[in-house]
């Protein structure tokens, strides 16, 4: 609204039932403010002029300032707070995080996009569609534009964080931010987390979230003693429905990376799980597939998120119930023409995809060893393989030649075909459990024009660093210059670089500040070497 330039057309000081008119308003407004909040903002005796003027589009705004800062605006009987107002009660507005460089597009006068928007651990902020929003960025709880939701929380997650989320209306460097004094955001800390302790404990590896503006304190689980990560690994089986099947929403983190019907296809499984464990009993088989669907597996949908079946990969009811039978969890029949019912469930059924540490796989192989007399009499490092154990270690040429494995074999073949996974946790928020193995921080060192050299820094996000805070601590402490831009090869990962080599004052800031373990830094190695004494 003040991307251009705008035409006052009169300005006056306020008079004094004005004055208690608009405070009476703020306070409807903004119920959030107290008492003394509202006063301090609507001064009783301090200079308060009213200005009238038009937008550039045409719109007729008043903004009222004090202390020469327009510190609220406005339009069409809407009360607005500005930026200068904001600054000063960071928390007044349900406030959403983007990134440094979209500032720039929403300046010259867009609206924010959802794909913009950074979704941080808690979640989104819950809003409906026309509710006031405060606007930040990574790393500044400083707000740096207003605007509006152009839909709820919920529309935004079910859209898979696609369309126009806000319709801004004023933003810091704007026109009516430069009516005022100006002045440059103030540095406001994100929320702090609980625990802000730095220590390194068995089974933990702990990072202070105050070193830095963004970064979330996290533990990566499961550390050994002889310092390897202890990876989680997790079933193979096309099916990926997790075991449990709790009503919190999935972690966001973990399906940034998937697409809108990966995640529908989870979302489903996850709400038929949910709702044969903790909804249906065996007194109400059998049960109408529609009455299941819209009595149950909805009602075990997650807050914010919407169940879609024409989203998912399915596209059908009845074709995912019938994918549920062949993993013989459920069995479907019609026992009328035109309508399914299910009637039987499989109580006892190990549901897949479900994620498993080392040891438990172990104990898993060893105790059905047991059970089923497996242990050759004549050699107890030995194990008979029978039918199942030969489908899920062997392959096709070994299958009519090997009998018996030792027992180190046989484990170590187990663990070979699962997939390796890694926790990550955040106090006071889901564990994130990512496939994979979780990928060092990775510094090296590159030439670039005139042969100079500057270090290059990923994968900082694994954990819970923010590039961009990590590259403003670096560019102080080294006096360099520090960029942040998209990470080759990588999708939606980032990395900093700095001009010079700083690999000495990186691997401090890694090591001595953010506490992380060597073993999960490469490159510490690329230092320059200090030189020879004369």
């Amino acid at each position: 609204m003040f991307a251009k330039a705008f035409r006052v057309k009169s300005n006056t000081a306020i008079k004094g039932s004005d004055r208690r008119k608009l405070r009476a308003d703020v306070t409807t407004a903004f119920p959030t403010l107290g008492t003394d909040q509202v006063s301090e903002l609507v001064p009783g005796k301090e200079e308060l002029n009213i200005v009238k003027l038009y937008a550039h589009k045409g719109d007729a705004v008043t903004v009222y300032v004090s202390g020469g800062n327009p510190i609220l605006f406005e339009l069409e009987k809407n009360l607005y707070p500005t930026v200068y107002t904001l600054w000063s009660y960071p928390d007044l507005l349900p406030t959403f995080t983007t990134w440094p460089l979209v500032l720039e597009k929403l300046v010259g006068g867009a609206d924010l996009m959802l794909p913009g928007l950074v979704m941080p651990p808690a979640g989104l902020p819950q809003v409906q569609k026309g509710d006031l929003c405060a606007i930040s960025l990574v790393g500044n709880r400083a707000p740096v534009a207003v605007g509006v939701a152009a839909m709820s929380t919920a529309e935004m997650l079910t859209s898979g964080l696609k369309g126009r989320g806000f319709s801004v209306l004023h933003t810091y460097q704007d026109h009516l931010w430069r009516s005022g004094n100006k002045s440059s955001p103030p540095s406001i800390a994100p929320l702090a987390l609980d625990s802000a302790d730095l220590s390194e404990e068995k089974g933990s590896v702990q990072v202070d979230s105050t070193l830095q503006g963004d970064m979330r304190h996290m533990t990566l689980e499961g550390e050994e003693e002889n310092g390897e990560v202890h990876q989680a690994c997790e079933d193979k089986s096309p099916s990926e429905a997790p075991e449990d099947t709790s009503t919190g929403g999935l972690n966001q983190d973990s399906t940034d990376s998937k697409t809108l019907q990966e995640q529908m296809d989870e979302l489903l499984q996850q709400c038929f799980l949910h709702a044969l464990k903790c909804r249906v009993k065996k007194a109400d088989l059998p049960l109408l597939t529609s009455t299941f669907l819209g009595s149950h597996m909805f009602s075990c949908c997650p807050e914010g998120r919407q169940l879609d079946i024409k989203k998912s990969s399915y596209k059908k009811l009845s074709k995912f119930l019938q994918q549920m039978q062949q993993e013989q969890i459920i069995q479907v029949k019609e026992l009328s023409k035109g309508v399914e019912s299910i009637v039987a469930v499989d109580w006892k059924h190990p549901r897949k995809g479900s994620f498993l540490e080392g040891s438990e796989v172990r104990m898993i192989v060893i105790n059905y060893a047991k059970k089923n007399d497996l242990v050759d009499a004549d050699n107890k490092n030995l194990v008979k393989l029978d039918p199942i154990l030969c489908d899920c270690i062997l392959e096709k040429n070994e299958q009519h030649t090997v009998m018996k494995l030792p027992w180190d074999s046989l484990l170590t073949r187990c663990l070979e075909k699962l997939q390796p996974a890694y926790q990550v946790t955040f106090p006071g928020q889901e564990p994130i459990v990512k496939k994979g193995r979780i990928c060092p921080i990775d510094i090296t060192l590159a030439q670039r024009a005139s042969n100079k050299k500057v270090t290059v820094v990923r994968n900082l996000e694994a954990y819970g660093l923010d590039p961009y805070s990590v590259a403003a601590i670096l560019q102080q402490r080294c006096q360099a210059s520090t960029t942040v831009t998209p990470a080759p090869g990588a999708k939606d990962s980032l990395q900093v670089q700095i001009q010079g080599n700083q690999v000495h004052h990186l691997g401090w800031l890694l090591l001595e500040e953010y506490q992380l373990p060597r073993k999960h830094i490469q490159g510490l190695e690329k230092a320059p070497k200090p030189g020879k004494k004369k």
